[in-house]
């Protein structure tokens, strides 16, 4: 089985300025095609033995999977949290069109 071409990154933050801040990051460094920050949701997690609860933002993060490390650095440099989430997907397939765009997101097909 091949690897994966592009990819899906998630992470959560704090607030909508940190989640602008890292996605525009992102976006300007040529990281990413597109990042895309959800409205607040409620997360409930255990840290350090004690469930807690946060509003945070999702932020989805769509690339090509050979970024990945240079995105997690990225992530890791402007993330707020001690331990931030930074997990990504694999994109199995995807409109053609769009994912020529991930691969080259300065010429629109």
């Amino acid at each position: 089985m091949s690897k994966p071409l592009y990819q899906l990154i998630l992470t959560t933050l704090p607030d909508a300025q940190s989640a602008q801040r890292l996605g525009e990051a992102l976006v300007r460094e040529g990281l990413s095609a597109c990042v895309n920050i959800l409205p607040p949701m409620q997360s409930i997690y255990t840290w350090r033995g004690k469930v807690e609860t946060a509003t945070e933002y999702l932020v989805l993060v769509k690339s090509l999977a050979s970024r990945y490390r240079a995105i997690q650095e990225r992530i890791q440099a402007l993330h707020p949290y001690e331990l931030p989430e930074i997990i990504a997907v694999p994109i199995a397939d995807g409109l053609a069109a769009y994912l020529a765009w991930l691969h080259n997101p300065d010429i629109a097909p």
